[in-house]
């Protein structure tokens, strides 16, 4: 059986890369879902729900590709269908929590100033993201059979060379 700290290591050394890489498609596809939303509530007036809602749908889209093609690829996959559907589900109660953020601000705290839409959308776009880096690991991109239990570094060796690069078996 393997020590505490090594297999502590070993969900590190998993968890830690692919963290980064959620955090560089979630940065871009932030980029998109922010900047879209200020400029479509801020030059081109769109109200401020409908805004967010368009500029999350374009992020959401640029956001599943980048996780199953690049962040998550090394996990193994649903069915597409399945695996879209889970994405869209959960990437909606993330928009539900961006959407409560703006909704206090705007409709509970009465502040309608850009500043005030800029910071809700950011507080929003926060804990989204933490729900949704949960959710992703547990419900669309599945962990391998070796990372869910202590397995020997053998299984999990066997299990990518089963997978490859793509992530789907060969």
């Amino acid at each position: 059986m393997a020590s505490p700290p090594s297999v502590l290591y070993r969900r590190c050394t998993v968890l830690f890369p692919e963290f980064a890489r959620f955090g560089i498609v979630g940065s871009s596809a932030t980029v998109l879902d922010l900047g879209g939303a200020a400029v479509l509530h801020g030059m081109a007036g769109m109200g401020p729900l409908t805004a967010k809602l368009v500029s999350a749908v374009i992020a959401t889209v640029s956001s599943y590709l980048g996780n199953r093609l690049w962040a998550f690829r090394h996990r193994a996959n649903h069915s597409l269908p399945r695996e879209w559907l889970a994405f869209i589900t959960l990437n909606a109660l993330g928009l539900l929590i961006a959407l409560g953020a703006i909704a206090v601000s705007e409709l509970g705290l009465n502040l309608h100033s850009q500043l005030s839409y800029n910071l809700a959308q950011v507080t929003g776009t926060a804990l989204g993201t933490l729900f949704r880096f949960w959710s992703y690991r547990k419900w669309v991109f599945v962990a391998p059979p070796a990372a869910l239990t202590p397995a020997a570094p053998a299984v999990q060796a066997r299990y990518l060379a089963i997978v490859g690069q793509a992530g789907r078996p060969r």
